[in-house]
């Protein structure tokens, strides 16, 4: 039994796809402006999220750990100051705006900010719908054009009950998927970072010992693995592997972080692509495959701390890869190839940590039929206008935006907070403009 909701009273004017910080600000942007999920308002709107509750990178809320961002690189500060979902509004009402102040620092705690993402979430939880996943969406075509979509999800409670709602306007942005190296196969033993928290606990509760335990990667996630690992089973030893000679330090240098700028955007979205590909690998160093030096330093000196103390339990294995995984019942042999010399070491370790970073999912794994109705370029990438809308065939009069993906257009903040609350702003500036609304302190900085 399905059940619908595509009536005339019933037809969003826009239905966002996931709801993590991205389709969460964009929500604000819209609230502030006074779209609704029902009838009536300057639009109507809702967001769908298979999580049952608001959730960002759970498995990584390491405790001490902090945020690589400015917290006015918030939801919504730099497209709107004076908006009252701001960080710092957060910490007046959580009584902490002192307390934060008189720490000196631009960069929360990362469960500090979770918890404000939280905190705003619950705010505009009248547009959200949690415990809901999208399994399809389909055209719907009125006189040989291509006038809504219909969004097919269901709840994994009533899986055999798919509810579908009809709108002139997708939003998607489901964020990034693990990536784990071809051939492996995650466990018990073996799984992804994105895991490291709740895994560890139940390593905890289970009272497993872990003697050894191996993590690749070179990037902030692996090193803050890494160093958790070392935290958590003071018994075991702990290899780090990687290709690099070291830890490459984040470049979070003035002039350098002019890439994170949204002046920046506009920049490289208007370059020829030879030149978007230089200023994507110029400026990798601000954000792929680098560690904050600070961290960097805790593990040189924890290393050299072992060696003066004559036990060494954190085991840098650089210049390396793992070039076999054996999963056993109460282990994993992983062999690691030292690649100067060509020598293999094979350890067995308790757990393999694939701290290996992460994907965009294709538009074709939630959009499926109509991704066809999307126009490519030559490099068979999505054509993707300023305003972050997907450009489609000349039959297709509902639209299509994408939150994330836009890498290969928009440059290295597609995926990141930098520019989230103003590519928010973008968005609903655009929408307003589409549907014939009047622009609003939503869209006010854009210009």
């Amino acid at each position: 039994m399905t059940t619908l909701h595509s009536g005339p009273d019933s037809i969003y004017d826009v239905l966002g796809i996931g709801f993590g910080p991205s389709n969460l600000a964009l929500a604000i942007a819209l609230h502030e402006h006074g779209v609704t999920a029902r009838q009536g308002g300057v639009l109507r709107a809702a967001f769908l999220e298979r999580q049952p509750r608001f959730g960002w990178h759970r498995g990584m809320l390491i405790d001490d750990a902090t945020m690589q961002v400015s917290f006015l690189k918030d939801l919504v500060t730099m497209r709107d100051p004076t908006s009252d979902f701001s960080f710092l509004c957060y910490l007046r009402e959580r009584g902490r705006l002192v307390d934060f102040l008189n720490q000196k620092t631009l960069f929360p705690l990362r469960i500090e900010f979770h918890d404000y993402f939280e905190w705003a979430a619950a705010r505009v939880a009248h547009l959200v719908e949690y415990g809901t996943e999208v399994v399809s969406v389909k055209p719907v075509t009125e006189d040989g054009e291509v006038r809504y979509f219909d969004v097919v999800s269901r709840d994994p409670a009533a899986p055999d009950r798919p509810t579908v709602r009809r709108t002139r306007t997708l939003c998607v942005a489901t964020g990034l998927e693990p990536h784990l190296p071809p051939g492996s196969r995650p466990s018990e033993r073996v799984w992804h970072n994105s895991e490291l928290l709740p895994r560890v606990g139940e390593l905890g509760r289970d009272g497993t010992r872990v003697r050894r335990a191996v993590v690749l990667g070179a990037g902030q996630s692996a090193a803050e693995a890494v160093d958790y690992l070392h935290r958590a089973f003071p018994e075991a030893e702990i290899c780090s592997v990687f290709a690099k000679y070291g830890y490459t330090p984040a470049d979070d240098s003035p002039f350098a972080n002019r890439i994170f700028d949204p002046e920046a955007v506009d920049v490289y979205f208007g370059a020829p692509p030879e030149v978007k590909r230089a200023l994507h690998d110029y400026h990798r160093s601000t954000n792929y495959s680098v560690v904050d030096m600070e961290l960097i330093e805790a593990l040189s000196r924890t290393m050299y701390q072992e060696k003066v103390q004559g036990r060494q339990r954190l085991r840098m294995m650089n210049v390396s890869r793992i070039r076999e995984v054996e999963a056993g019942g109460d282990g994993v042999r992983v062999t690691v190839e030292f690649l100067p010399t060509g020598e293999r070491e094979v350890l067995t370790s308790d757990l393999l940590v694939y701290a290996t970073g992460y994907q965009p999912r294709g538009i074709g794994d939630h959009l499926g039929e109509i991704a066809k109705l999307c126009l490519r370029d030559e490099e068979d990438q999505l054509r993707v206008g300023r305003d972050h809308r997907v450009q489609s065939a000349p039959n297709v009069a509902a639209d299509i935006y994408l939150q994330g993906g836009t890498e290969h257009t928009h440059g290295l903040t597609s995926t990141l907070l930098s520019t989230t609350a103003v590519r928010a702003g973008e968005i609903c500036a655009s929408l307003l403009a589409r549907h014939g609304a009047s622009p609003s302190r939503a869209g006010s900085l854009l210009g």
